[in-house]
């Protein structure tokens, strides 16, 4: 099939070895519903990625045939940015983004996606948002102090960037200038780097299904019951046993299209004992969660209101 303007999709996602796994999950939720006549190439930049866990996430192709190159990283190249404080479970390699023009100089625009997440659409509407006069665009982050000190102010964990643009502005110089100058008062990572530097010139995506930020049941960006992209925030992500963040079994039904699929023997522990300790975990984290008005709003939009909000 000949490649169209409209067809042609690519998407960047940046792991270590540690992260290859769940890497390999977004690749598989992405293929998993993408159209027939969507025509995938993703670049994964990568930090150490084993050649087998290249070769399993190569695998991942028999869902649907697609592009998947792995971009090597020399992370001499990001010394400034390790010296950056943030959570601790996060990695260099959220910092990769941030040279992407450099990274991937043949490309004009790119899907940029954390490892965090699950796609449940195709990404074509998303891939073909106009970004013509900007640098980036993303939804709204769901710190709402974040938003109301800069309306502009988007979740880095998916992004449209227009590297094209990205290039012509040296944005990736702008990128190490201000980590260099504020770099004892950078406190949320890579994603105040990218919204500071790029303030002026973000397009905030209206649809915030694309990015429908989760962490438990009450603290969700969005109650869709319809999410284009799910975000697992925060460090209780699906993978870790006894997490309660929302939707994680959703993450494990992608697992099982991808060679770290659960064994027979593993099914029962992570659907139901896991979900059983999740519940606690939550207990003990939010022993008063039925005095929060918002856990009723998530209740009532969950349960009983179907639709989109």
């Amino acid at each position: 099939m000949t490649s169209t303007e409209n067809n042609y999709i690519n998407v960047c996602l940046s792991c270590d070895n540690n992260y290859a796994k769940y890497a390999g999950v977004v690749i598989a939720s992405i293929l998993k519903n993408a159209k027939p006549e969507d025509e995938l190439r993703i670049y994964v930049l990568d930090g150490g990625i084993s050649q087998e866990n290249k070769a399993n996430i190569n695998s991942i192709k028999y869902i649907k045939d697609c592009e998947i190159n792995f971009i090597p990283i020399d992370e001499n190249i990001f010394e400034e940015y390790k010296q950056v404080k943030t959570h601790k479970y996060i990695s260099i390699a959220t910092y990769y983004r941030l040279k992407t023009p450099s990274l991937l100089n043949n490309i004009d625009k790119i899907i940029y996606l954390d490892c965090d997440v699950i796609v449940f659409t195709s990404l074509s509407d998303l891939y073909n948002t106009d970004i013509s006069e900007f640098l980036i665009a993303g939804i709204s982050d769901n710190k709402k102090r974040m938003v109301k000190d800069n309306p502009n102010y988007v979740n880095a964990g998916i992004l449209l960037m227009n590297l094209a643009n990205m290039r012509k502005d040296n944005t990736e110089e702008k990128f190490y200038q201000y980590t260099k100058e504020n770099i004892n008062n950078i406190k949320k990572g890579d994603q105040e780097i990218i919204n500071e530097v790029c303030k002026k010139q973000i397009k905030v995506i209206n649809d915030d299904t694309w990015n429908v930020q989760v962490s438990n049941f009450v603290n969700r960006s969005n109650y869709t019951n319809k999410p284009k992209i799910i975000h697992y925030l925060s460090k209780e992500k699906p993978w870790k046993f006894g997490s309660y963040s929302y939707f994680k079994n959703l993450w494990f039904n992608y697992l099982n299209l991808t060679p770290w699929a659960l064994k027979k023997e593993e099914t029962f522990h992570w659907y139901i004992e896991n979900q059983i300790v999740s519940i606690w975990n939550y207990l003990k984290h939010r022993p008063l969660f039925f005095l929060r008005p918002r856990f009723y709003k998530a209740l009532i939009r969950t349960y009983l209101i179907k639709g989109d909000f």
